[in-house]
């Protein structure tokens, strides 16, 4: 049985986690670009992260505000940063809880209910290849 605190039942399992991770890398695989992939759980905590060969050390905190991100608001980075930009309904707002980031690459994970379970953070190569391997991780999810 699972350990169950206070009744709420844990959101993200490892097996998950590694499941993200795993579909994600294969997709950066298949494109040439070495990533890093930080997946966290619905209160934003880091859940897994895999650094691959030859990923930039700089994009290792990328991808974890990236997951952050997506967490604290649950929603994409990118639509994140559309209440960012000038004219935007919150600018400043990329300032807040510690820094978030702001830019493709970061993804919020849902249950098929509809439940939100955590978030994945994708960096190391060009904003548009971050997405696009944080979409096959996300495909990688493996609802229980």
């Amino acid at each position: 049985m699972a350990f169950e605190p206070w009744g709420v039942t844990m959101q993200i399992s490892s097996h998950q986690a590694r499941s993200i991770i795993a579909a994600g890398e294969a997709r950066a695989k298949a494109i040439g670009v070495p990533v890093n992939i930080a997946v966290l759980d619905a209160g934003a905590q880091l859940k897994a992260f895999s650094r691959m060969d030859g990923a930039l050390l700089g994009s290792i905190d990328i991808a974890v505000g990236k997951a952050k991100t997506a967490a604290l608001f649950q929603m994409t980075t990118e639509e994140v940063g559309e209440f960012c930009k000038p004219g935007g309904g919150s600018p400043g707002l990329e300032q807040t809880n510690g820094g978030l980031v702001v830019f493709g690459g970061g993804l919020p994970i849902s249950a098929p209910d509809g439940t939100f379970l955590g978030a994945v953070g994708v960096s190391g190569g060009a904003v548009q290849q971050d997405m696009e391997v944080a979409r096959a991780a996300l495909a990688g999810f493996e609802p229980t």
